[in-house]
């Protein structure tokens, strides 16, 4: 089983950044401090709580105004890196709303070290009116900065607070996009399109047009194209399969869909045969199967998986099978009793078929 994230926030690590602190403030009480976060609580507290905790200590013990505080901080931040070093943008999220100015720039620095994505939103929250900020950042010379200019203000951002603004108006954020669309660092403009999939969930129309202008660009705007509609393609919207020229499946013939075992026990897995022949011209092809999980309250919940794209010819068939598993994930629980498989062609339900979870 894999180690708890909030474990990545350890006793070490807690030793290494009371040292950093000690080593840049001499007043700084280290054996309290360290002793004030390894608390009787520690063990208990998930990651989200230990990260909060070990925030407001450092608040306690650093013994001056905000400012000075950040000082402080801003020497220590280049020892760390990685997901531990989000403790010093989270400082600015708690204690530093009502110090804009120095946050911002506090902000811009520490996402170098870590990532700043999410203490950023209350800001923009607070102040929509900063997104000049994130248009400045998305034309930094460092590439750390260039993302959060488009990570930071995602309407719908995982495990963050959701940007209402945002996503009920998205057009000041496509400034942004636009100027990081070819940005030449892959990090930088894969955030790009998952910007745009977030905005596609509320305005699709918006992200059609956008993207419709850029895959005829440069390839790497046709990558963020393609990505940034990746949840349109799995709803099967037609403008949006026909951009990547998914066209007709009047042609396609279903020859094989069933899978080896119509009662599956939940932990198992089970085989799904396939096979479809195009009886048309040669064309593009998006080949996608759906499992509808029947979910605890008796209503079902459909997950697309997609198979493949590809060309085929006239005449050809494409014969494949798909392994499908049906063990418990901390994102899904599963549920005895009837399921179903669907055969998707170009976002089009084109076979189904029944089974039952045991």
């Amino acid at each position: 089983m894999a180690e708890p994230l909030k474990n990545m926030y350890n006793p070490d690590f807690v030793q290494n950044l009371s040292t950093a602190l000690q080593n840049v403030d001499e007043k700084f009480q280290q054996k309290a401090f360290t002793k004030s976060v390894l608390n009787s609580e520690w063990n208990d507290l998930e990651l989200k709580s230990r990260t909060l905790h070990i925030s407001t200590q450092m608040e306690a013990y650093l013994q001056y105004d905000y400012k000075e505080q950040i000082d402080v901080l801003r020497k220590v931040a280049p020892h760390f890196s990685g997901f531990t070093a989000t403790i010093f943008p989270t400082f600015v999220e708690i204690f530093g709303l009502t110090y804009v100015e120095t946050s911002l720039h506090a902000l811009e620095e520490f996402t170098q070290y870590s990532t700043s994505e999410f203490a950023i939103r209350p800001f923009l929250a607070n102040d929509p009116n900063l997104i000049q900020v994130m248009y400045k950042w998305s034309k930094s010379p460092n590439f750390h900065v260039r993302r959060l200019a488009s990570e930071g203000c995602r309407p719908l951002l995982p495990w963050a607070m959701k940007l209402h603004n945002y996503v009920a108006d998205p057009t000041p954020l496509i400034p942004i996009l636009e100027t990081l669309k070819n940005d030449p660092e892959d990090y930088v403009y894969r955030s790009v399109a998952n910007n745009l999939n977030d905005i596609s969930k509320n305005h699709p129309d918006l992200v059609l047009n956008l993207c419709k202008k850029w895959i005829k660009e440069s390839k790497t705007t046709q990558w963020v194209a393609k990505h940034a509609l990746r949840t349109l393609l799995k709803k099967g919207n037609q403008s949006a399969m026909a951009l990547f020229d998914f066209g007709s499946i009047k042609a396609i013939k279903t020859n094989t869909f069933r899978v080896l075992d119509k009662q599956i026990k939940i932990g198992n897995a089970s085989k799904l045969e396939i096979g479809i022949a195009n009886k048309g011209a040669l064309a593009k092809f998006r080949l996608e199967y759906a499992v509808r999980y029947l979910k605890n309250n008796g209503s079902h919940n459909e997950k697309v998986f997609q198979l493949r794209e590809t060309k085929v010819a006239t005449g050809e068939t494409l014969e494949f099978t798909k392994k499908v598993d049906f063990k418990d994930l901390s994102t899904r629980k599963h549920y005895a009793g009837l399921h179903y498989f669907i055969l998707k062609v170009n976002g089009i339900p084109v076979e189904r078929i029944e089974f039952e979870l045991t």
